[in-house]
């Protein structure tokens, strides 16, 4: 992974955190949702990736008038034969790029969001079962409202995680200028697909204290209870609180996190790391929070001072080690 990540770095400058969370999402076998500005790379960083795990790559451009046959595919009836044969659409490729998906009507969200969770599409009646590895990388752009339709906040639940992508630094733009007027890198393929899904089966296998389990717990039920945790002020700032789905994409974050970072097990820092990103888009402020001018990174910093991470553990090495040595 680290190999592969150099190599992405070759053509993709700065931007260290999202490519991290990218990293994390295909280790946990999760999907992204990227909000930032058009030209921040977010295309270009998911189209790299391809090329270095020598996957399949699809780029949809969401726009008003789409329909759910143009992503999942269709029959189409052959005049010469006289029989109808299916065609695949875009979402059968191993890392598909959604671009701006809060342009497109609600059924056509909804198609994308229901091969996001089955990874399969029936069509006529017969199942096709996706590629693997499968990653939705979906953008927003939030300078626009004109022709967008925002996702429903029980649809953006789906997402692993939300990403925020700000602007590069001056010494990073000066890179960026560099490198896209001169000649262009060239980008090797690192791993296969089959060698990632070994990598995902492993990463499965890391260890997670209970504690940190009983963290994440905590962290989401207080989204949902906040005077239950001794939170009362928040109270009116949240409509709705996270699902149980953020309590395991907090597990399998920090899990795919820790393996990036060389280890088969996970610490501390490495769940409160991911917590804004899995917890942001799953908060249902009230409008008293947004006339308050609360964000929901703001509320959620506010849980973190309130509720703190368990102390670091030994690694589950040490322990075992400690524990046979004779008193």
């Amino acid at each position: 992974m680290e190999q592969v990540l150099y190599e992405v770095k070759k053509l993709i400058v700065g931007q260290d955190a999202f490519l991290e969370r990218v990293m994390v999402a295909i280790l946990a076998q999760g999907h992204l949702l990227v909000e930032g500005v058009p030209g921040l790379a977010k295309t270009l960083t998911v189209k790299t990736l391809a090329q270095t795990i020598n996957g399949g790559f699809r780029r949809i451009q969401f726009t008003p008038d789409l329909v759910p046959a143009d992503l999942v595919g269709n029959r189409i009836y052959n005049q010469k034969t006289g029989e109808f044969s299916t065609t695949l659409g875009p979402v059968f490729t191993h890392l598909l790029l959604a671009d701006e998906i809060n342009r497109a009507p609600a059924k056509v969200q909804s198609a994308l969001l229901e091969v996001m969770q089955e990874r399969q599409v029936t069509i006529a009646g017969e199942t096709h079962v996706l590629p693997a590895p499968f990653l939705v990388m979906a953008t927003q752009n939030p300078i626009e409202t004109e022709g967008t339709y925002p996702l429903p906040e029980a649809q953006v639940d789906r997402f692993m995680m939300k990403v925020l992508v700000g602007y590069p630094t001056p010494e990073e733009e000066f890179v960026i200028a560099q490198r896209v007027t001169g000649e262009a890198p060239v980008i090797s393929a690192i791993a296969t697909t089959e060698q990632l899904a070994a990598l995902q089966a492993e990463c499965r296998r890391s260890f997670v204290e209970p504690a940190l389990v009983q963290y994440a717990v905590r962290l989401v039920c207080a989204t949902r209870e906040p005077a239950r945790y001794g939170l009362p002020e928040l109270e009116p700032w949240f409509t709705f609180g996270a699902s149980p789905r953020a309590t395991i994409c907090l597990v399998e974050g920090a899990r795919a996190l820790a393996f990036l970072r060389g280890r088969d097990y996970v610490l501390p820092e490495d769940m409160t790391a991911i917590v804004p990103d899995v917890l942001r888009h799953r908060l249902v402020l009230s409008y008293q929070a947004l006339a308050d001018g609360v964000t929901a990174d703001a509320a959620i910093a506010r849980l973190m001072q309130h509720i703190p991470a368990p102390a670091k553990a030994l690694a589950p090495h040490a322990t075992a080690e400690r524990a046979s040595v004779p008193a």
